[in-house]
């Protein structure tokens, strides 16, 4: 048998260095480079624009390049001095916000929340798992609510156990507010309301409203009316609770359906989707106990459904 195999000095494989990541506070408003500057006094301005440059600095865990980025008190801000901050980027998820213990995501339309037994991969829960974990592979990401797959909007999700739990196990108490827009079909009278059912669900999966108790469980929805038009109502819906399907069957209720929601009703489909967007998340930090509040844009096309 010939000698054991040398290996060669310097070619033992090189292993991943650790990220040396430096964090600051913010408690005045400022501007990020000034911010940096007055943070890092031992460090060179050039220095400082190089690790802006190549997404070495991160503002309440998402990269930011642009030095004019405007800080806010409570604002993170992170360094990263081995390598450069992941840029996330998926054309129908976008995160909103992101710390150590939760991320504020803005879903799209036809995007599951979570697997399904026909699909596992592709949805908003595999790709935050897959993000996370390019990170470090023994992150992990907890759905704490869902979004139907053909609503769209705001989604919170947990980054570890602790989040996790206090955000399930008192979701009622922690979302402080869930304000929706849709567009559904003709003009509701009155223009504004609350509407009461007990909501159940068949053997189809379909669910539908009753006024027994014991056949459901109570579903409270209030609406108000922004804007009418061609044959068309933009609305704005609170939920007091979250119940599968529970503004789509409200306003089927009502004789109104969301546009594009052919299994409750609607007989048009001009934008081509479910027009329901989760606008507003009001919610409890589930950790720092600190109240977060999130909100996106009305849809371009709800707007233009009723101009």
């Amino acid at each position: 048998m010939g000698k054991p195999r040398q290996t060669k000095p310097g070619a033992e494989r090189n292993t991943l260095k650790p990220d040396r990541i430096e964090i600051y506070h913010v408690e005045d408003p400022t501007t990020l480079m000034d911010f940096l500057i007055a943070s890092m006094p031992d460090r060179k301005r050039t220095t400082v624009k190089e690790l802006l440059k190549h997404n070495q600095v991160a503002v309440n865990s998402l990269p930011v390049t642009q030095f004019n980025h405007a800080l806010n008190p409570g604002d993170t801000v992170k360094v990263n001095l081995t390598r450069e901050f992941r840029v996330f980027y998926n054309r129908r998820l976008k995160i909103v916000y992101e710390d150590d213990d939760i991320i504020v995501v803005n879903k799209g339309y036809g995007l599951l929340s979570i697997g399904n037994d026909k699909v596992k991969d592709g949805t908003a829960y595999s790709i935050l798992k897959e993000y996370v974990k390019w990170g470090n592979p023994s992150n992990k990401i907890f759905i704490v609510h869902r979004l139907d797959r053909d609503t769209s909007g705001l989604m919170v999700f947990a980054k570890n156990e602790e989040a996790k739990n206090a955000l399930q196990h008192n979701w009622n108490n922690m979302v402080l507010n869930r304000k929706y827009v849709a567009v559904v079909e003709g003009a509701p009278e009155p223009a504004s309301g609350i509407r009461r059912s007990y909501l159940a669900e068949n053997s189809k999966h379909e669910v539908y409203s009753t006024d027994k108790p014991e056949d459901g469980k109570l579903a409270v929805t209030r609406y108000s009316t922004i804007a009418n038009g061609n044959g068309f109502a933009l609305m704005e819906v609170e939920l007091d609770t979250g119940r599968k399907n529970q503004i789509r069957v409200h306003m089927s209720d009502m004789g109104h359906p969301i546009s594009g929601d052919r299994r409750y009703g609607a007989e048009s489909s001009p934008i081509h989707r479910l027009a329901l967007h989760a606008q507003t998340l009001r919610f409890v930090h589930p950790v720092t106990r600190k109240e977060m509040c999130f909100s996106t844009p009305i849809p371009a096309g709800f707007i233009s459904m009723v101009k």
